[in-house]
């Protein structure tokens, strides 16, 4: 195949500006499959119509891991060591069993009553699409339902009651308003070829290999044996950092070096400060917190490092060592909220237990809330993000949105696999997602509004968080879709509302729960739309899949939830537990806090008139105006190819992970993804295009099926290693945490004079 001549960089590096009109030189061969080579080099263009889909098989593998997933990951988020299983191990789980249900299950044909309509329990081997829409099932379990949060708070922390009607229909209307986005977007996220959602490669890559038919190479593997030998691998060595030697999950060497410098553990711890020389021998380290870095472009690679490098060894040691925002009083990296003093933020100080509501005397008689620097930054660069999201999407894809658009009504398509799609599958009636999208927006309302006004939140709140989620849906999918990294709306759905309707947490919450969580479910049903559009599953079968999916496992998810709440006596109160009780909600009250902080408190005693950060609002203008200077560079010198490579809303939030990622997270996995995505893509293209997403599936599976059986033999237990240096999970670096400003003192930290 003729290479077009924009391939001067690796592909990996190429396609960010995504215009069509852009591509126009490339070969009409290359057209005709992908313009995206990542894709040509992994999805195959063929497609089998005569393929079952829905067979009873898909039924029963589907509904049985979304059932088993569901309950297993929350009933473990309740526990001391969580557990969350991910949709990869039912995905390998089920191939045998269907195979083995293909052998063993009768093929005769079974009248359903009452209908001209048969069935067979076994329509023949097991296929690939039977295969992919059981993990669609198996992925709806794997993903946690936000509301059961708000939930939790409720019962637990503040004390109180909350109907069960409200609380499953709070359940079910938060995962499912997505699906109204997801089908008034899916002509631009889905059927444009330049949308290709890069974590799908990692799965179309694992399906492949476990279903395609291959001759072994001479000398080498085939794709399934080169998955088990890496998975086998992987699940041996998994061991180690998780079981017998936690500490290679970080390790920081500066901080063994200067034992009593406060300083030099700032600088070098890994989990508490910047991290510099410290890296991990863990797989987990590298993968957990910002996705595989196999599966990641390598233009967002270098987008993510090179912000990640400029507020973590520039911004952050600049504000820090200036004492900027009183920044010494407090750690250099912490998510935790601050007293004036230096102390953790007591909201029992602040909260009127009797009424429920913001209590101004105690809050005047006690402190404003501080912030680490790191923490300040995050908020702002947040603030950027979301601005730049919009303005980037704007410039630079807006006239493929409207040419998008223009192609809905000329019946005008993309590459093969839209064209495949289009020939042999009738599409998704739009009006089933209208119809949905209504549906879910009046329950909403009804949630919200009735049953006494539990939940606080006002209809005008609802609707103000519908509109905030078409809003946002749109740009942070092409940023998801294009790049891998998906911008969050959980912070200015808070602050919007925190500013609108003070002093009421539970409508934080909820506002928080329908404007945010709605576009993260958006997202997830639209990653699967474009896995079904890559393996030639038909539409209709992907939306009934993934629908019925999302409603078991928001009632698994509630069930699960409801039982353990009214059962286990003392849950998540650490203080009132039995000794070594495991229902200590590790999690939880970090959600509790932020209900108060955002809901009772409110932004305007952080970042308005009556806070210390104010001037962080800022960043919504810097944010903004950012990709502007990047697209107009790009259109005057437009034979330099790298300017329109630079993505501002991933640059500016290149340390968006951060918390619950640290430093040696990022570190290992810029590395990492810099190796095989530059050298390894570059030096050896053929080895990369057959094994590179492989190696990131067989990795995760080996991490993934090592956890389960630790936790399900072991640690559930409390069996763990020998007791030794090695066996804490932890680099190491106590004074990390310390603060530096004279005359603050911390338990376990030295105090400066």
């Amino acid at each position: 195949m003729e290479k077009s001549d924009t391939n001067v960089l690796p592909s990996s590096f190429q396609h960010n500006n995504l215009d069509p009109a852009a591509h126009a030189s490339e070969s009409s061969e290359e057209v005709n499959d992908s313009p995206i080579e990542q894709v040509r080099l992994t999805v195959p263009i063929t497609d089998d119509p005569t393929l079952p889909c829905l067979t009873f098989r898909t039924w029963f593998l589907g509904i049985t891991s979304c059932a088993v997933l569901s309950f297993v990951n929350q009933f473990f988020g309740y526990r001391q060591n969580t557990l969350h299983i991910s949709s990869v191990i039912a995905q390998i789980v089920v191939l045998p069993i269907g195979r083995l249900m293909a052998v063993y299950l009768p093929k005769k044909f079974i009248h359903i009553p009452g209908t001209k309509r048969f069935f067979s329990l076994n329509p023949g081997p097991f296929n690939l699409k039977e295969h992919v829409l059981i993990t669609i099932f198996a992925n709806s379990g794997s993903n946690s339902v936000y509301a059961i949060n708000i939930i939790t708070i409720v019962k637990v922390f503040y004390h109180r009651g909350i109907h069960p009607l409200a609380a499953i229909l709070l359940s079910y209307t938060s995962q499912l308003l997505g699906y109204g986005w997801a089908g008034l977007f899916r002509k631009f996220l889905i059927d444009s070829s330049y949308m290709w959602w890069p974590s799908n490669l990692v799965q179309v890559s694992l399906f492949r290999a476990l279903h395609d038919v291959e001759t072994r190479p001479k000398g080498g593997l085939t794709r399934l044996q080169f998955f088990l030998m890496v998975l086998v691998t992987s699940f041996a060595y998994y061991i180690v950092p998780n079981y017998l030697f936690p500490s290679i999950t970080a390790l920081s060497f500066v901080c063994w070096i200067w034992k009593d410098s406060v300083t030099a553990q700032q600088i070098g711890s890994g989990l508490g400060g910047l991290g510099i020389g410290s890296f991990a021998l863990d797989w987990s380290t590298v993968a957990s917190f910002l996705g595989s870095p196999l599966a990641t472009p390598g233009f967002a690679i270098i987008n993510i490092m090179a912000g990640f490098f400029i507020v973590l060894y520039v911004l952050i040691p600049i504000g820090y060592w200036t004492n900027s925002y009183e920044a010494k009083r407090f750690p250099i990296f912490s998510s935790s909220v601050f007293n004036a003093d230096g102390g953790k933020y007591n909201v029992s100080e602040v909260l009127n237990d009797t009424t429920f509501q913001f209590d101004q005397h105690g809050y005047d008689g006690y402190s404003k809330i501080h912030l680490s620097i790191f923490f300040v930054y995050t908020y702002g660069l947040t603030f950027a993000i979301l601005a730049a999201t919009i303005s980037h999407v704007a410039l630079f894809h807006g006239r493929q949105i409207w040419q998008q658009t223009k192609a809905t009504y000329n019946n005008k398509y993309g590459d093969v696999h839209t064209r495949l799609m289009k020939k042999n599958y009738d599409p998704v009636p739009q009006w089933w997602f209208y119809v949905l999208l209504i549906v879910v927006v009046g329950l909403a309302i009804l949630t919200c509004e009735g049953f006494g006004g539990q939940l606080q939140l006002p209809y005008w709140g609802v609707l103000l968080a519908v509109a905030m989620a078409l809003l946002f849906t749109l740009p942070i999918g092409v940023i998801t879709a294009t790049t891998n990294q998906q911008p969050g709306l959980n912070v200015i759905a808070e602050l919007v509302i925190g500013f609108m309707y003070p002093g009421k947490p539970l409508a934080n919450m909820a506002f928080k729960t329908y404007g945010y969580v709605s576009v993260t479910q958006a997202i997830m049903f639209l990653s699967d739309f474009k896995l079904g559009h890559y393996m030639k599953i038909p539409p209709k079968s992907m939306f009934i899949v993934q629908l019925v999916g999302t409603l078991i496992a928001s009632s698994l998810y509630f069930g699960t939830s409801w039982w353990l709440l009214t059962s286990v006596e003392h849950i998540c109160e650490p203080s009132k537990l039995p000794e070594g009780s495991p229902w200590t909600c590790p999690g939880y009250d970090v959600f509790y806090s932020a209900s108060i902080i955002w809901g009772v408190v409110s932004p305007i005693r952080m970042f308005g008139r009556l806070g210390l950060y104010s001037k962080m609002n800022y960043f919504f203008l810097i944010g903004f105006l950012a990709p502007l200077p990047v697209w107009v560079l790009s259109r005057l010198f437009p034979e330099q190819k790298w300017i329109s490579l630079i993505n501002m809303p991933v640059f500016i939030g290149g340390s968006g992970g951060m918390p619950p990622a640290r430093a040696v997270n990022y570190l290992c996995w810029g590395a990492v993804g810099i190796f095989f995505n530059f050298y390894v893509y570059k030096r050896h293209k053929g080895w990369w295009a057959r094994h590179n997403y492989i190696l990131s599936a067989g990795l995760d599976a080996g991490v993934a099926f090592m956890a389960m059986l630790c936790y399900f033999t072991l640690q559930i237990r409390d069996i763990n290693g020998m007791r030794w240096w090695g066996l804490e999970l932890d680099d190491h670096c106590p004074l990390a945490s310390c603060p530096t400003a004279p005359g603050i003192e911390v338990e376990g930290c030295p105090v400066f004079h």
